[in-house]
């Protein structure tokens, strides 16, 4: 009955042979039901080290200014030497500004392999329509799992810790000229 009907498994055959009348455990059906053998895979650790030399990784985080705006910073971050590639700033992102971003980190065709990214929506479909047809492969985290973009996710918080206060002031960044800013 499990090889008839592979999408069954111990609960489902179970029910069935209670109405065909046979007297069975659940715990009979599941030990001696056929045991399925899957290919083994690689670990998502191991997938980081085996394509180190053609992974990037992208990602934002935001920055409050001493105008009380919002900044979003974008990074691109190479694997193999762990470096910052590319970074940008902006109030507003946008898919086409994403995409753009993408195409300036890498002119010439010195696109990577493989881009390692999460579920965020800045990352439209725009932005994966550019990176496809620059022949990058798109790699999205699981959802809330920063551990799975662990390099991007270590220089942002390096960036936090290193720049303790909480407001980026005196930089050209937030558009606050230095002499008139009163910096903590």
């Amino acid at each position: 009955m499990a090889e008839a009907n592979v999408g069954w498994g111990a609960p489902r055959i179970h029910g069935e042979l209670l109405k065909l009348g046979i007297e069975v455990s659940e715990r009979t059906v599941s030990r001696l039901m056929p045991k399925r053998s899957t290919a083994p895979s690689q670990t998502w650790r191991t997938f980081l080290d085996n394509h180190a030399r053609d992974l990037v990784s992208i990602d934002f985080f935001t920055v409050p200014t001493a105008r009380l705006r919002v900044l979003f910073v974008f990074i691109v971050l190479s694997h193999e030497r762990r470096r910052v590639v590319h970074f940008n700033v902006t109030e507003h992102p946008k898919a086409a500004w994403t995409a753009q971003q993408i195409v300036e980190a890498f002119p010439d065709d010195q696109a990577p392999r493989y881009l390692v990214r999460d579920r965020d929506g800045i990352c439209g479909e725009y932005f994966q329509h550019r990176v496809q047809g620059m022949g990058i492969r798109e790699v999205r985290t699981a959802p809330r799992s920063p551990w799975q973009n662990p390099y991007a996710e270590r220089v942002i918080g390096s960036f936090v810790m290193e720049n303790k206060s909480p407001v980026l002031c005196c930089s050209p960044l937030c558009g606050v000229d230095a002499g008139n800013a009163v910096c903590a």
